[in-house]
């Protein structure tokens, strides 16, 4: 296993991020599935620059990005978002994508359960043919309730793999799953020699470490399963508002280079652009948490 780390979470140039990651012993990045805003032959020289390779990225499956749509139009419209970022991951010689097949946010379904299903199955297959064509492997994650109605569990998410192919594989996450497991550990080893990665926060969505999670007992049975891939920093740490705020400072109060759309994205998961120095501490505390257990 190894340290890696998400970089949606706050907008900032690619080369900040991986000086910072790079400094608290994080080894690779899942970078954020937006291919229009990375030109990969410059990312490839800045990744090797700082001595950080790309493990993969997340779908960002805001606005109108899903599989599982009644209109076919914005079906289509999303595979081919999905292709983009595996095309974009390919060329950045990553291993792995992590399929939101989904809406975030999106809690009403636009059809009956048999109706989404093939939709949703016929869109990740066409997903994976290309998949298999760039070299890159698939994995399916499911959020809590909240977030989403469709998968929230990690059997749920292994059903949609195994309707796709055996090669088809699931992500999990450590704050979804304790929201929506009856048993966190049992999840991780119904979906076994399945799982190809593994995102990380603590059960308040802080850093790794901050919370109530046991990571030694997660550590160990990500162990037991066989896993030896990334566990993925994603804190989106929740802001505030009141004066109970343990963390006063914790929000950039002019944000630059960051898109409405970016924006919207990360208050629609009660976070907001988080200032330098806070986002530099729960990017260290989860390194200081997560690396004595894995190495």
């Amino acid at each position: 296993m190894h340290l890696s780390t998400h970089n949606w979470m706050r907008a900032e140039p690619l080369e900040t991020t991986l000086k910072r990651i790079k400094k608290f012993g994080y080894e690779s990045i899942e970078i954020s599935g937006e291919p229009e805003q990375y030109k990969t032959k410059e990312t490839r020289a800045l990744l090797k620059e700082h001595g950080i390779r790309c493990w993969g990225a997340v779908t960002l499956m805001l606005g109108e990005r899903n599989l599982a749509a009644r209109n076919q139009g914005q079906r289509e419209r999303s595979v081919q978002y999905v292709k983009d970022v595996l095309t974009m991951v390919s060329e950045l010689d990553g291993e792995i994508i992590t399929l939101v097949p989904a809406t975030v946010g999106k809690v009403v379904p636009d059809g009956t359960e048999e109706e989404e299903w093939k939709w949703v199955v016929d869109a990740t297959r066409e997903c994976f043919t290309h998949a298999k064509k760039v070299g890159v492997k698939i994995a399916v994650e499911p959020l809590n309730r909240f977030e989403t109605y469709l998968f929230n569990r990690g059997a749920q998410a292994l059903a949609l793999a195994d309707a796709v192919s055996p090669e088809c594989g699931v992500c999990l996450d450590a704050y979804h799953i304790h929201m929506e497991e009856f048993n966190v550990h049992d999840a991780i080893r119904q979906v076994g020699k399945r799982l190809f990665d593994f995102h990380v926060a603590d059960n308040n969505r802080f850093a790794a470490g901050l919370g109530q999670i046991d990571w030694p007992k997660i550590v160990a049975t990500l162990r037991e399963v066989g896993y030896d891939g990334a566990l993925t920093n994603e804190f989106v740490a929740p802001v505030d508002r009141t004066p109970a705020a343990p963390y006063p400072d914790m929000v950039e109060r002019h944000p630059v280079d960051i898109s409405p759309e970016q924006l919207k994205f990360i208050q629609d998961h009660g976070s907001s652009v988080l200032t330098e120095k806070f986002y530099t501490d729960q990017m260290r505390i989860t390194a200081e948490t997560l690396l004595p257990l894995i190495k």
